[in-house]
């Protein structure tokens, strides 16, 4: 399946982040203030728009990189960069091409990114930069310093945001409970995930760009990711009044990330987007859950059991008032999982209540 440009400028970023042997060359050519332009990959599409230059085949290294460079013309490495394939390569791509840049270097490089669809990489020697095309994209990179203080500002406001999320959640729970749940209240849980979920996908671009020098803001970013519970798809699948089959609801994850960022700000749009709304606009009116997000919360109920006995039930509120005879009801529910049932739907209840009051 083909990659869409963000994946492959994603790959793309994790071959020149810092600590790689072309990372570590590419800065050797920036430091030699010479310019180079750098193909990463070699196929039928590439052989027919190279012109002159010469074969040479050996393995790839930040030293052969660098004095390459100093002749005019491509070089042209294999895909992973471990091996430099030609050399003083001149590139023909398609002149039609628009493109927006305004030097020979760089015009061509990303005449031969669109043309390809193959990662080009060109250093500028006279604005000291190194710019990726990769599909149309481009981006330039930067010092791990500058990366990391956006990458800090970054993890400050998930802080923020995953405190905020956890806060929402819990009075979701509670008022699940006491089945007072509104549309508004839905709307806000799933705009806090979505919130979260943005910023971590922002933060974890950021440990791709920065390598080696991205452990650490990559160990902060799993602690404040790890055990987020689950996610928007659960509380669509308790919710939405039209969205049923995982096809639907993995449709409604879709569309919700689609949202751009000044719209999700709106909760009427993230409830018409999802469902939640059929039959009433009001964000006030009462909705009543499945059961499917809180029951995914015992641990000792397998996910497919745990479906049977909410689809059994019809509703969180029946689960809830439901016997230890009731539950042996349901298929793969034996008496000591019926009392694990009971006991841990009673335990998040007692404890939704205590962090709503408290």
């Amino acid at each position: 399946m083909a990659r869409s440009p963000e994946e492959a400028l994603k790959a793309t970023l994790a071959r020149v982040a810092p600590g790689t042997p072309l990372r570590d060359g590419l800065e050797r050519i920036l430091r030699g203030r010479t310019g180079a332009l750098i193909v990463l990959g070699l196929d039928r599409t590439i052989d027919q728009i190279c012109s002159g230059g010469f074969e040479i085949g050996i393995d790839f290294s930040p030293t052969r990189l660098r004095e390459l460079a100093k002749m005019d013309g491509a070089i042209v490495c294999d895909k992973e960069a471990s091996r430099i394939v030609r050399a003083a390569v001149q590139l023909v791509p398609d002149p039609s091409i628009e493109t927006q840049e305004s030097g020979t270097r760089h015009r061509t490089a990303e005449r031969v990114a669109i043309q390809t669809g193959v990662p080009v990489i060109s250093v500028s020697q006279s604005m000291q930069i190194i710019a990726l095309y990769v599909n149309g994209l481009r981006h330039v990179l930067e010092g791990s310093e500058k990366v990391l203080a956006r990458a800090n500002q970054a993890l400050a406001t998930l802080e923020r945001y995953r405190s905020r999320l956890d806060q929402v959640t819990s009075s979701l729970s509670a008022l699940e409970i006491e089945a007072m749940v509104t549309v508004r209240d839905v709307a806000v849980t799933l705009q806090r995930q979505e919130m979260v979920r943005r910023i971590s996908e922002e933060i974890a671009h950021y440990v791709l760009e920065l390598g080696v020098d991205g452990r650490l803001l990559s160990l902060q970013l799993d602690e404040l990711t790890v055990g987020r519970g689950p996610g928007s798809e659960m509380v669509i699948r308790d919710y939405s009044a039209t969205t049923t089959s995982p096809a639907d609801i993995e449709a409604a994850v879709a569309a919700l990330a689609d949202i751009g960022p000044t719209e999700l700000i709106d909760l009427s749009r993230i409830a018409n987007t999802v469902g939640l709304t059929a039959g009433s606009d009001s964000l006030e009116a009462i909705i009543q859950p499945r059961g499917y997000r809180l029951v995914s919360g015992l641990k000792a109920v397998p996910r497919a059991v745990a479906d049977r006995l909410v689809d059994h039930f019809g509703g969180l509120q029946n689960l809830m008032a439901a016997t230890i005879g009731e539950l042996m009801v349901v298929d793969g529910i034996g008496e000591q999982r019926a009392r694990n049932v009971r006991e841990g739907l009673s335990r998040i209840a007692e404890a939704s209540l205590l962090d709503r009051f408290l």
